[in-house]
């Protein structure tokens, strides 16, 4: 891979390098792997999902702001041309009333469960409508591959999202809105990791936070509900 340096510990790395990006399938090894980049105070993309608890990743940014260390963590999802399109054609037909989404999510997953995966279609969700989620109801099938959570916003409106395991499909989405229904099937760009090359590698160079932490967070919040609603 012609990858000119290769080390057992990744903060041998201090140093060498002018930013980091973390990235596990579990979440839950996101930000100790960060801590000592950090310390350094080197520019930070911890990939999706931030982390694994709220307390953790509020804690963790607190010290980055402090520090004045960027940070940020996003998925790429929202960042492609085809999400771009849902969201000018709700803005055309909108406001939005609901949302669902659906997508590849095992709810079980080794990797943190419904964080696993769950964060692309549910990220989706809070891009579109906010994070104000008031509550969330899950609906758990035992024995089978598709389950259902349902998001409540203190206003009134709902999104529902529909995790399935196993499927190959893709992300689907059906926005109903004041003026109208939209249909969209996600397409991902050619590159999908492009755009979001583009947005984490420019803070690396100008310093500037492009997602609020706020929002970094707020999605945790609402990916912790949505497990507690699916274990309880």
């Amino acid at each position: 891979g012609r990858i000119p340096l290769i080390v057992k510990d990744p903060a041998e790395m201090i140093g060498q390098i002018d930013a980091v990006m973390i990235d596990h399938r579990h979440a839950k090894y996101h930000l100790p792997a960060a801590e000592p980049f950090l310390a350094a105070k080197l520019p930070l993309f911890i990939d999706k999902p931030f982390c694994y608890r709220l307390k953790e990743g509020k804690a963790f940014l607190a010290r980055a702001r402090k520090m004045g260390v960027p940070v940020t963590s996003f998925s790429v999802l929202p960042e492609q041309k085809s999400f771009a399109r849902l969201r000018k054609e709700i803005e055309r037909l909108g406001p939005l009333k609901t949302l669902a989404a659906v997508g590849p999510c095992d709810i079980n997953s080794v990797y943190g469960g419904v964080f696993f995966y769950g964060i692309h279609p549910v990220g989706a969700i809070v891009e579109l409508m906010g994070y104000d989620v008031k509550t969330v109801q899950a609906n758990v099938y035992k024995g089978g591959d598709a389950h259902v959570a349902t998001l409540a916003y203190a206003d009134g409106r709902l999104a529902t999202v529909t995790m399935i395991k196993g499927i190959k499909t893709g992300f689907h989405f059906t926005a109903c809105c004041e003026k109208g229904y939209v249909e969209h099937a996600h397409v991902g760009d050619e590159n999908p990791y492009l755009s979001g090359a583009k947005k984490f590698t420019t803070m690396f160079k100008t310093g500037v936070e492009p997602v609020p932490h706020d929002n970094i967070l707020g999605l945790i919040r609402v990916l912790e509900t949505v497990e507690k609603a699916i274990n309880s």
